[in-house]
């Protein structure tokens, strides 16, 4: 199993699933990797609530009171239920602290960080800085602050974020997904040929890549 398999993930920063779904996918590519097998992953943008304001006032209960429609007990005790289950994967999830906030310049940072070769290092601050340490994902200085972090340049973040100019890329992205019929995230395109939709037990995921790199 020599050949390298090519993994493309449909994410978003505002995911909860999509966190949960990273450490399941890395458990299966650990279990790939003693395999003998090697992996090439690439994080694509996708945007759940585009309308969403850089600054919403109010909590992540509110925000999912009137994006879902739903009762805020029922939206409580959904939160109270991923909480648990993101705990078994080694996440400590704080939705009382979380800063509900439009994503689409942290994905323009992840754009610039794959051009840096720190994709993977930058997702993984993001959602942490997120879902577990209540930090703000949708400004500019704060995403600088978290780019600066995993030792990026925060004066050249802060200029590309400002000129936008990877804006292309994050609706190339979201084209790309529209095209292949994506709809919800986490969504992983193996070799172009195979889909894994949602956050699935890593044993799903290793078939799958055993099996991309078998008729690859």
């Amino acid at each position: 199993m020599s050949n390298s398999v090519r993994v493309d993930i449909w994410s978003d920063i505002a995911c909860p699933w999509c966190f949960v779904g990273k450490r399941r996918f890395e458990t299966a590519a650990a279990q790939f990797a003693e395999g003998g097998g090697s992996l090439e992953v690439e994080y694509h943008s996708f945007e759940l609530a585009p309308d969403t304001p850089v600054d919403f006032e109010g909590t992540e209960v509110d925000f999912l009171v009137g994006h879902k429609r739903m009762p805020a007990a029922q939206v409580e005790s959904m939160l109270g239920q991923m909480t648990q289950l993101a705990s078994t994967e080694g996440l400590s999830y704080d939705f009382d602290a979380l800063q509900h906030t439009n994503t689409v310049k942290a994905h323009e940072l992840l754009h610039y960080a794959k051009s840096q070769g720190r994709q993977l290092d930058m997702k993984e601050r993001l959602l942490s800085a997120y879902f577990e340490q209540g930090r703000h994902v949708g400004r500019i200085d704060d995403l600088a602050d978290l780019a600066e972090e995993i030792g990026l340049d925060r004066a050249e973040v802060v200029e590309a974020l400002k000129s936008e100019q990877f804006r292309a890329d994050v609706q190339a992205d979201k084209d790309q997904a529209i095209a292949y019929g994506i709809s919800g995230v986490p969504f992983f395109v193996i070799n172009g040929k195979y889909g894994v939709s949602g956050a699935q037990d890593p044993s799903v995921f290793v078939d799958v890549l055993q099996k991309a790199a078998s008729d690859s």
